[in-house]
């Protein structure tokens, strides 16, 4: 198995929160959805998921940076201390403070798992990145089985305590070492940590208790988005065998361009062409916004590269508000790019030259024609 901080791309002192953007980072870019039939992917995105489960969990990234792999239960090996199973230094602390064998007390039974997360991507407009929208998003994943009640148990009949491990969902072994009593606990394998086995399953789930179904939510888009942003919808994820608590949803956001503004930060950004004439003389223009229609004015003057802006017309800012209560919003900013006239008829071109003339303006001479030219080189 590759190296889990490798995979993330992280150092082995990295914080949970490192870890998390780690994650959200590369899972995008390598997710399923996003690389349709690229094995690779898929494949980087599993390693991807292993990763981020064991390193984000505080125990399970304990045994890891203690035993590697093996302290997983992965590979078939064994704990380094005795090999017991699947205890570890977890189980060889207890035994020094009043959790070994000799006391007789069970650990409780920790109920049904959580379900898996699930990750999806949704589309948006650039329109509806800026003011926010309601959009549903579809996927397919395990809900709780109708039949059986998430029970996982046929009709008539019910889950039954665990025959191996008594309903405590873990096996203790106790052995003598030279430290003296070692235990070592590990999931019962009967009951498969749950503390209850299915004597008679359910025939529509087969006794998980759940069965996969296409779902739709509604996601509640928030004014001010970005591309690449995910949302977090919690307990939308796949539900948990027998009844266990459901994953969360996580909904990337995907935002298309727009023809006129692009987006820095809080600020839109558009690019308005003005004739020279019109800079020189000044100009008032009916600008479309994204609220609406208004007057644009270009001073007379203006150079190229100008800007104007047009305060509290850009993105609403995520988690600030003003006094009143309502969302910041970034300015919208107006780039003037001045255009110089090409192709000008011979009356335009003079007309330009008498500006020069009447402004002291040195310009090139007017080009004679190729005809002028010939007459001039036999004088």
């Amino acid at each position: 198995m590759a190296d889990l901080y490798g995979v993330l791309g992280v150092s082995r002192g990295a914080s949970d929160d490192e870890i998390k953007r780690a994650y959200r980072k590369l899972a995008r870019e390598h997710h399923p959805d996003l690389n349709p039939g690229d094995a690779t992917a898929e494949e980087q995105f599993k390693q991807l998921t292993v990763a981020y489960e064991t390193l984000s969990d505080p125990e399970k990234r304990r045994r890891y940076d203690t035993f590697g792999e093996a302290g997983l239960g992965g590979g078939g090996g064994q704990d380094p201390f005795g090999g017991f199973g699947g205890g570890g230094l977890g189980d060889l602390i207890d035994a020094f403070f009043g959790g070994g064998a000799g006391n007789g007390r069970p650990r409780a039974p920790g109920g049904s798992p959580r379900g898996p997360d699930l990750e999806t991507v949704l589309d948006l407009t650039f329109v509806e990145a800026v003011f926010g929208a309601s959009r549903e998003v579809s996927v397919r994943a395990a809900v709780g089985c109708e039949t059986c009640a998430g029970t996982g148990a046929a009709a008539g009949t019910r889950p039954t305590t665990c025959t191996t491990c008594g309903g405590s969902g873990e096996l203790r072994r106790v052995r003598q070492s030279i430290l003296g009593q070692m235990v070592t606990a590990s999931p019962c394998h009967r009951c498969g940590g749950l503390g209850q086995e299915v004597t008679t399953p359910c025939e529509t789930c087969r006794g998980e208790g759940r069965v996969t179904r296409p779902r739709t939510y509604t996601v509640d888009v928030p004014a001010g988005v970005d591309h690449g942003a995910t949302l977090r919808l919690e307990e939308r994820g796949a539900a948990g065998p027998r009844g266990g608590p459901s994953g969360d949803l996580f909904v990337h956001l995907r935002v298309g361009s727009h023809p006129q503004f692009t987006r820095e930060g809080a600020d839109l950004i558009s690019v308005v062409h003005v004739p020279f004439t019109a800079a020189a003389l000044g100009l008032d223009i009916a600008f479309e916004t994204l609220d609406g229609t208004e007057d644009l004015h270009v001073a007379p003057g203006t150079q190229s590269g100008r800007e104007v802006r047009l305060k509290g017309r850009g993105v609403p800012e995520l988690r600030r508000v003003d006094r009143r209560g309502e969302q910041v919003r970034g300015d919208l900013i107006v780039r003037i790019v001045v255009d110089t006239p090409t192709g000008l008829t011979a009356k335009q071109e003079d007309l330009v030259r008498q500006l020069a003339t009447e402004r002291g303006e040195a310009v090139a001479p007017s080009d004679p024609g190729l005809l002028g030219r010939i007459r001039s080189a036999f004088k």
